[in-house]
């Protein structure tokens, strides 16, 4: 199994519909605790089990508030149905893992709206077509990452990025404060991207604030990803960008787009600023 599945699937309760177990791995980390995306990918599959809806198998809508950072272990998430609908269901879920003394902390809560993709009508009025970027080849992979950044985002090892050139110059050390980096990914194993991987990849790229020459833990405070289409198998190219960074907090704007040019996914996220 992927380890991206392996990390983010849970097991429905036999006694309780609405409760799922899973665990976490530890080479999802990043600062202090697991990536935001993959929480979030997790929390959404608890809820879809407890949706238990093969009429609205995608998430459409998916928003996390973090209350505090997930770590290696176990997991579980407990869902509440809202309303099953004609065209689409939602509800809500938080996960919990245990503390030292054994008592459920709760880590996120997450707002979900689901429905089929394949549903979707083919209109399109206004398209946003991806940037112009170097093929893959021609990128830079994240194994020249400063060990500073690659020693902290442990989740990194886990894809295949490869950074525009125009947009990493804060790895070597010449920040183009632009506020936007943007690379091509994919799963190394082969693995093609589907609508619960995209809601990881809303939170792939490492925090904006790096093309700023700031670097350390950005502790997500809420994150929002928008599930457009189905991806083309291929890589995809993702790109963060911010407009604000002040009051010691800053917002990420994402885009992804699939191998055929269509944008799959949106997302937009709060975060802190590292400490100093």
């Amino acid at each position: 199994m992927n380890s991206f599945d392996a990390s983010t699937q849970v097991e429905r309760s036999t006694d309780d519909p609405g409760v799922s177990t899973g665990s976490f791995d530890g080479s999802w980390q990043v600062g202090n605790g697991i990536n935001g995306g993959v929480v979030l990918s997790t929390t959404a599959r608890g809820l879809a089990a407890a949706l238990g809806d093969d009429r609205h198998p995608d998430p459409l809508a998916i928003t996390g508030t973090y209350l505090s950072a997930s770590t290696a272990g176990p997991l579980t998430v407990t869902a509440e149905v809202a309303r099953r609908g004609g065209s689409i269901s939602s509800g809500t879920a938080t996960l919990a893992q245990p503390d030292a003394a054994g008592a459920l902390q709760t880590r996120a809560i997450v707002q979900g709206v689901f429905g089929d993709l394949s549903q979707l009508p083919d209109d399109s009025e206004v398209r946003r077509d991806p940037p112009q970027m170097p093929a893959p080849e021609d990128c830079l992979p994240a194994t020249m990452a400063p060990p500073h950044i690659t020693e902290s985002a442990k989740y990194l090892n886990n894809l295949d990025l490869r950074f525009d050139p125009a947009t990493v110059q804060w790895a070597l050390g010449q920040p183009a404060r632009r506020g936007m980096i943007q690379a091509w990914v994919r799963f190394p194993d082969g693995r093609e991207p589907d609508p619960f991987a995209l809601l990881f990849l809303v939170d792939c790229l490492p925090p904006v604030l790096a093309d700023f020459g700031r670097f350390g833990w950005s502790p997500t405070l809420q994150l929002s990803a928008y599930i457009r289409a189905r991806p083309a198998p291929g890589a995809l190219l993702v790109r963060h960008e911010t407009e604000h960074v002040s009051g010691g907090q800053f917002e990420e704007d994402v885009r992804i787009w699939d191998s055929e040019g269509t944008l799959v996914a949106q997302g937009r996220q709060l975060a802190r600023t590292p400490r100093a």
